[in-house]
């Protein structure tokens, strides 16, 4: 019986990073064997590092074996995964395409902690892998994986057309990708930030307007929106912005944070406002931005580090400091070849 021994990296109770092995019995017949070359830091991996399990959750790799059963990907391609690893897909939730919604969903941080997108290998379930395309590199593919699906899903599947205005708020790892995004789907895209020194690239990125967020003029004569993505690091003072947002606008909070969500009771009444939680995206609509990321020309900025102890805490230094732009991307010391998917 074969058995596979791979490299991790995983927290501690310390917030060290610590280097680990992980063994894992044969290969079974629905698993692929992906060797990883590029793992993308996020926000969420900081909520773990005190934590004994490996970290990473935007992976991207070779497939170095698959199983019995695996007809989908072949040795030599390139695959990604992120936050969901498994779902029951028999349920409504999966039937309907939303298996991010699954009761049985097995995400990173509860499920599979022996492994993740911080070491040598990892193995997975093939039906939540997904085909890099062709025309995005590893280095970018890696933070689609969860921060594009994120700000992607939020906009499929809540309708975002493109003569619709939309705001988003804040020009991060979540931000910058989310004005890309709104951008080439046609839509006047609205930026809201506290750096007035980013006006040029969130224009850059195809933002129509700007607007700084500080001072007592700052969000005045701001035409009315109709989607806001929050994409900052900690929620907004609403009073400032509610008076920015359309008749039955949507307010999307993509910021994770453990602190209670509170709005102006006058506002969300008297305009019909509406929030709407979203969370990673489900496998279709993953599929669906990484081919409109790759058709558009869509992509992160990255900063490299490499995929050792040393890389992984500088990256989460620079991450936790704020000085990421405007998303770190850990890459092993080896590259692998690999082949174009057919």
């Amino acid at each position: 019986m074969a058995s596979y021994t791979f490299q991790v990296f995983k927290g501690s109770s310390s917030g060290k990073i610590v280097k680990s092995e992980c063994h894992r019995g044969e290969l079974k017949a629905d698993e692929v064997l992906v060797r990883i070359t590029h793992a993308g830091l996020c926000a969420t991996d900081l909520h773990f590092k005190n934590q004994d399990i490996v970290l990473g959750h935007e992976g991207v790799g070779v497939v170095e074996e698959v199983g019995s059963a695996v007809t989908t990907f072949k040795v030599g391609e390139r695959a990604g995964w992120g936050y969901l690893h498994n779902s029951c897909l028999h349920c409504d939730e999966c039937l309907s395409g939303n298996e991010i919604f699954c009761k049985e969903r097995e995400l990173y941080g509860t499920h599979d902690t022996h492994q993740g997108g911080f070491g040598s290998h990892a193995i997975w379930k093939v039906a939540f892998l997904f085909h890099i395309p062709d025309d995005i590199p590893s280095s970018h593919a890696a933070p689609l994986m969860c921060a594009g699906g994120t700000v992607f899903g939020a906009m499929e599947m809540h309708g975002v057309r493109p003569t619709e205005r939309v705001g988003i708020l804040g020009i991060g790892g979540l931000g910058h990708l989310a004005i890309q995004f709104a951008a080439k789907m046609g839509c006047e895209v609205a930026v809201f930030s506290g750096t007035p020194g980013k006006e040029a690239e969130a224009k850059a990125f195809g933002a129509t307007e700007f607007h700084v967020t500080g001072g007592a003029d700052a969000l005045k004569n701001v035409i009315p929106i109709k989607h806001l993505y929050v994409t900052t690091s900690a929620l907004p003072d609403w009073e400032k912005f509610t008076p920015l947002l359309a008749n039955h606008a949507v307010i999307y909070p993509l910021t994770v944070t453990t602190d209670n969500f509170t709005s102006p009771c006058h506002a969300m009444l008297h305009k019909g406002l509406r929030i709407q939680g979203s969370f990673c995206s489900s496998r279709g609509i993953h599929v669906k931005m990484l081919r409109f990321a790759a058709q558009h020309k869509v992509g992160p900025i990255v900063q490299p580090f490499p995929l050792t102890v040393d890389g992984i805490e500088e990256a989460i230094n620079k991450l936790e400091s704020g000085g990421v732009r405007y998303r770190a991307v850990l890459v092993a010391e080896s590259q692998p070849r690999y082949i174009v998917a057919s």
